[in-house]
């Protein structure tokens, strides 16, 4: 009897002992599931404030231009960006506002005034000698249209003020006949500040008519 009551001792003993070692193993396991879980929120909370700050710059980049009473969205960029985009698109505006012309003074008038503001002395010159010579009396005196259609334009960004090169085929249509023109024009592009007439902001410097001759005549 009494070998029996050592071993029951000694099963309490053990007891007695291992209850806290479980106690300290489920402490563990709380411990270290409440660290995930506060690790888990904490990387919850990062990934939230990344993500919100992201969709605040995308928000900050929108722009609404308003273009016959609707509202349109653009995207701001770097001008860097979409230099040589607007270098040649400022190129072909002026070309197509300096040599589209009608037999209608007003359509001249208008069309020559948004060109130079797009240009120097160098277009005006161009313009005024053009007019001492009876070219835009003739247009309107014979009913004449003219056309152009820039084919393309190339920019040196490499240096400053950039120069360019355009190819553009006019197309003049008179009471008989239909004549086509091969024009090549060349300047450079100097960077001043954007304005309603010039969105672009660049002014045409030095500009020069290299080649204007007929290419084709076709009879009406």
């Amino acid at each position: 009897m009494w070998g029996m009551g050592l071993k029951v001792r000694d099963v309490e003993n053990r007891s007695l002992f291992e209850r806290p070692r479980k106690i300290e193993t489920a402490f563990q396991l709380v411990r270290g599931f409440c660290l995930v879980a506060i690790l888990g929120v904490l990387a919850l909370c990062g990934w939230v404030v990344w993500f919100s700050g992201r969709q605040v710059a995308a928000a900050q980049q929108r722009i609404y231009l308003l273009a016959s009473g609707k509202a349109m969205e653009a995207l701001a960029a770097d001008r860097r960006d979409n230099l040589l985009v607007e270098a040649r698109d400022q190129v072909r505006v002026f070309h197509e506002y300096f040599f589209t012309l009608d037999p209608d003074e007003r359509v001249i008038r208008e069309n020559i005034s948004r060109a130079l503001y797009l240009a120097d002395g160098s277009a005006k010159r161009a313009y005024e000698n053009l007019k001492e010579q009876g070219y835009y009396y003739g247009i309107v005196s014979g009913n004449i249209s003219q056309r152009v259609t820039v084919d393309s334009v190339a920019v040196d960004l490499r240096t400053y003020p950039y120069y360019f090169r355009c190819w553009a085929t006019e197309r003049i249509t008179r009471a008989t006949v239909i004549v086509t023109r091969d024009l090549m024009t060349e300047g450079w592009l100097r960077t001043v500040s954007r304005s309603d007439d010039n969105p672009h902001g660049f002014l045409i410097e030095r500009w020069n008519t290299v080649e204007n001759r007929d290419i084709k005549t076709e009879n009406r």
